[in-house]
C-alpha cells in the first residue's frame, strides 16, 4: 500500500510553471534579521498572500500584533528540563483567554536533530511524557494539535513511531508537519510513505527547500512545490524556508525569498501571490546548509521582533 500511495504521488507531479497564483495555505516561517529589521513588513503587507505564521516559539511576534489576517500558530519547541513544568499550556491557554484565535500549535521542531542544525534534540519518551502534560490538554479548547516536526530523513521518522508507541494512545494528533530538504521527487515520495503510515491525519509542509540548487533550480522546485500542495486536499498548509536575504541564507542564495538588498526575487514575490521581479539573490557570502541551523544565530530575536 505504502508503494502505491507514493507512485500515485509521483504520477500526480505537476508541471513547472512561471508563476503562482494565490493560495490560502501558504505561510510564513518567520526568522527575524535584527539587522533588517525593515524586512518584517514585507510579509504582513497590504499585497502580501500569506494568512498564517509561526516563529519557533509559544509567544506571537510583536511586530505583527496589529495584523489581523495573518494567525499565529505556537510551537513548542523542545522539552523543558523540569518535568512539572507547563509554561507552554499556560502562555497559549492566556492567549486563547485573551481573545486570540488559536486554533493551531506546532511541537518539537526535529526531535531527532541536534542543536547544530536547529533540532530540538528530544528524547521520543520525554517527548510523549511532554505532550501528555503540555499540549493534550488543549485539544478540549478546541486547538488542532500538531504532532512533532520531525527531520525528513529515515531516523526522523523512525522517531515519530517511537514517539506514538510511547504516547500509549495519550497523544491525540490532528496533523503531521512535514520538513523536507532536497528535490522535488524525494520531496513528493516522502510525502507519500507519510501518508500511508497516517492516513487519517492532515499534513503541514512547514519547511522545505532545495538547498544549493542554482537559480533555475531553486524555481522549478518551488512551483512544482507549490503547484502540487495547492492540489492536493490532505495537504492543508505549507511553509517554504526562505524569508531572509540571500546574503545571510543556509540553504543556498538561489533558495531565498529576498535579494541581498533585501528586494522580493522571483520565489519571494511568487510566494506571497504576485509576479516576477527579475531580482536576482547574490551568491556572496551566504552560508552553507545545515538543516535550519540559521535558527540559532537568529531564533533569539524571535521575541523581540
Amino acid at each position: 500500500m505504502r508503494s502505491t500511495i507514493i507512485l500515485s504521488a509521483l504520477a500526480a507531479l505537476p508541471p513547472v510553471f512561471s508563476q503562482i497564483t494565490t493560495s490560502p495555505k501558504r505561510g510564513l516561517v518567520y526568522v527575524p534579521d535584527p539587522n533588517y529589521p525593515q524586512d518584517n513588513n514585507i510579509w504582513d503587507s497590504s499585497s502580501s498572500d500569506l494568512t498564517w505564521y509561526y516563529n519557533y516559539g509559544p509567544e506571537p511576534s510583536p511586530n505583527f500584533s496589529n495584523a489581523t489576517n495573518f494567525q499565529f500558530v505556537p510551537m513548542l519547541f523542545g522539552a523543558p528540563n523540569d518535568t512539572t513544568d507547563t509554561s507552554f499550556l499556560t502562555s497559549v491557554q492566556s492567549q486563547i483567554s485573551a481573545g486570540a484565535n488559536v486554533s493551531y500549535i506546532l511541537t518539537f521542531n526535529e526531535p531527532d536533530g541536534t542543536s547544530a542544525t536547529g533540532g530540538s534534540d528530544v528524547s521520543s519518551d520525554l517527548a510523549a511524557e511532554t505532550w501528555i502534560r503540555e499540549v493534550e490538554p488543549l485539544k478540549s479548547q478546541g486547538v488542532k494539535l500538531g504532532a512533532p516536526a520531525v527531520t525528513g530523513a529515515q531516523t526522523g521518522f523512525e522517531w515519530l513511531q517511537q514517539f506514538f508507541t510511547a504516547c500509549a494512545g495519550n497523544c491525540s494528533a490532528d496533523f503531521i508537519p512535514i520538513h523536507w530538504y532536497g528535490d522535488f521527487g524525494g520531496l513528493a515520495s516522502h510525502i507519500g510513505q507519510v501518508r500511508a503510515a497516517y492516513p487519517n491525519m492532515s499534513i503541514w509542509i512547514t519547511e522545505y527547500a532545495d538547498p544549493g540548487a542554482n537559480l533555475t533550480d531553486s524555481q522549478s522546485f518551488f512551483n512544482e512545490s507549490s503547484q502540487y500542495f495547492d492540489r492536493i486536499d490532505y495537504i492543508t498548509r505549507y511553509s517554504y524556508f526562505g524569508s531572509f536575504r540571500s546574503s545571510v541564507s543556509n540553504v543556498g542564495p538561489d533558495a531565498a525569498m529576498l535579494t541581498q538588498n533585501g528586494q522580493l526575487t522571483d520565489i519571494g514575490s511568487w510566494y506571497l501571490g504576485g509576479s516576477a521581479t527579475g531580482f536576482v539573490p547574490s551568491a556572496a557570502s551566504h552560508t552553507a546548509f545545515a538543516g535550519s541551523s540559521l535558527l540559532i544565530v537568529l531564533a533569539t530575536f524571535w521575541c523581540l521582533s
